[in-house]
Parts: structure tokens; C-alpha cells; sequence
């Protein structure tokens, strides 16, 4: 089913693909568990397999954790961190660069600014590529390693969550919107005018029966969710940045806000800036690192379904 297939967007997976790899990662936790978590087990079920990280924007947790997970499984990572660590800067172009990389590994995590690079570079590579992330548009592994936080918690059936922040540039919500309408999951879009979620998604999703709500008030909706999922507001994204100065620190999350609902589990794809006070973290709330960590079993979930020998 998933054997030498591309990932590029949540949109390419039927709920039941979803569910087995939640029940992979499930079965795969325990050796991504390090010492520090009692268990520092090892696999050897992509022994001798080759994962090649591209990365051409900055990353922290998803390069790693690829790196991580692949090596928890017994396999070997190749890096290249940033555009300038590759011919790139010499003005090799990306299909190039794919041809050549896809002869050198089993399989390739690229991540890249401009929204559609992964699925391009997948009709280029002789090995399955995974999207970690193009530009604006989707980030299907952190979708997945999202739902297997949620499914965590006991509460991915009948789920109202709320999604808050940066909705017309941010990724991560872009693909959790659409994963969650296979669950049935109830949706709050909470976000300034100018960076609402964009309407070609909303239309999208109500069209295959997704309920939404839109609001620019988090009060209006934090009584009513049983999740909210916080979203950094992305400078970086801004092509002008007076636009971006009129929506920074729009929303913040603080011990204050969450006594409205002291059952409300907050969760961040990270990095987190000034959105969420650092007093929040402490709190039984707070479930933002270990969604990062999730992020090694669902990852080595996905590896070990596309290269299965």
C-alpha cells in the first residue's frame, strides 16, 4: 500500500492509511525512546537503507527527528542543512539536484520554500520523497505526528479543536484542517482578518462536510474546544513587513486565559516565539514538547512503511 510512494500532501491519504501509521508509530515508540526515557532500544528494520535529508529552509525538529528516527531503525542519514551546503549556491537547479541525490540514498525528506517543490522533485527522483514542508503550502508529517498527539489524549473522535494564528501562511494548519475533516473533528478558525484561513481550504472542506467556525476573539471559542492548536505568526512569510507589524502578538496564551477551560490541551508545531506565555509550559495543559518528540515514532512510522523490504 505504501511501498516506494511519495508523501507529499495529508490530501494524498484515505483515513485508514492514516490509521495504520498512527498504529505503526504506536508499535515503533518504544525504540524511539532513548536512554533519558528508559528504553534506548535499537531496530534494525532499515538496516543498510539511506535516508537523504534536503533541507533549504531552517529547521530544528523536523530535520532532526528525520535524522533520529532513521537511525533509531537502523539506517544512515546524508544531510544538507541549508542551500548553501550544496551546489545550489552554484546555481544548480532542483531537479538537478534531485536526480543525482535520488541515486545516492533510498529515500529523500526535502524540505524547500516554494510551495509545490516536493511534488515537482517527485517526478524527478527514483525514490520516494517525503514533503517536509514547502513554503506555505503542506507539511503532511507533522500533520501525522499532530493526530497521533491528539489520538494520545483519547480525543481524535469527536474533537472540536481550535486552530489559532497564522492560517493563510502556515502550513501545518493547512494540512491538520484537512486530516481532521476525515475524523469528523469540529473546526475553530481563530485568526486576525488579513491572515485567515484561505478560502479556497474552507471551501474545500465544507465541501467534504467539515464544520467550521471563524473568529478573531480566542475567548469566543476556548469554552467550547477541547484543543488549541497555537501557531506562530511567520515573519518570514510576510512579503510586506508592515503587514507583518500590524498582526504581531496578535494572540497569546497565558495561565490566565486557559482557567476559562482547565481540561484544554494546548499544542504548537514550534518554534514558539511570544504566543504563549512561558509560565503556560509548566501547566498540565502544555503538550507542545512531547508533540515534538511524537514526532520520532511517526516519522520512523513513515520510513519503515515506504521502505519495507
Amino acid at each position: 500500500m505504501f511501498t516506494k510512494r511519495h508523501i507529499i500532501s495529508t490530501r494524498d491519504f484515505s483515513k485508514e492509511e492514516i490509521d495504520d501509521i498512527l498504529s505503526r508509530a504506536e508499535e515503533l515508540e518504544i525504540y524511539a525512546q532513548g536512554l533519558g526515557r528508559g528504553a534506548g532500544r535499537k531496530s534494525d528494520l532499515l538496516e543498510g537503507k539511506i535516508l537523504a535529508n534536503l533541507f533549504y529552509e531552517p529547521s530544528t525538529r523536523t530535520r532532526l527527528s528525520f535524522e533520529v528516527a532513521m537511525k533509531r531503525l537502523g539506517g544512515e542519514v546524508i544531510n544538507i542543512s541549508s542551500p548553501e551546503a550544496s551546489s545550489a549556491a552554484k546555481g544548480e537547479n532542483l531537479m538537478d539536484t534531485i536526480r543525482v541525490v535520488s541515486e545516492y540514498c533510498d529515500i529523500i525528506a526535502l524540505r524547500h520554500p516554494k510551495e509545490g517543490a516536493s511534488r515537482m522533485a517527485a517526478s524527478f527522483s527514483s525514490v520516494p520523497i517525503i514533503n517536509a514542508g514547502d513554503g506555505a503550502g503542506q507539511h503532511p508529517t507533522q500533520t501525522l505526528l499532530d493526530l497521533y498527539t491528539i489520538k494520545k489524549e483519547n480525543l481524535l473522535d469527536e474533537l472540536k479543536i481550535a486552530l489559532i494564528g497564522d492560517l493563510k501562511y502556515g502550513r501545518t494548519v493547512h494540512s491538520l484542517a484537512y486530516a481532521l475533516s476525515l475524523y469528523g473533528a469540529k473546526l475553530f478558525f481563530v485568526s486576525p482578518d488579513a491572515l485567515r484561513m484561505p478560502e479556497e481550504i474552507k471551501m474545500d472542506l465544507r465541501e467534504i462536510g467539515a464544520e467550521i467556525f471563524e473568529s478573531t476573539d480566542i475567548k469566543e471559542v476556548i469554552k467550547e474546544v477541547d484543543v488549541l492548536y497555537v501557531t506562530r505568526i511567520q515573519r518570514e512569510r510576510f512579503p510586506d513587513p508592515a503587514e507583518y507589524s500590524k498582526v504581531a502578538g496578535t494572540y497569546r496564551i497565558t495561565t490566565g486565559l486557559i482557567k476559562e477551560n482547565e481540561d484544554v490541551v494546548i499544542m504548537h508545531p514550534l518554534p514558539k516565539v511570544d504566543e504563549i506565555d512561558a509560565e503556560v509550559d509548566q501547566t498540565k495543559n502544555a503538550r507542545y514538547f512531547l508533540q515534538a518528540f511524537y514526532g520520532i515514532p511517526v516519522r520512523m512510522a513513515v520510513l519503515s512503511v515506504l521502505l519495507e523490504k
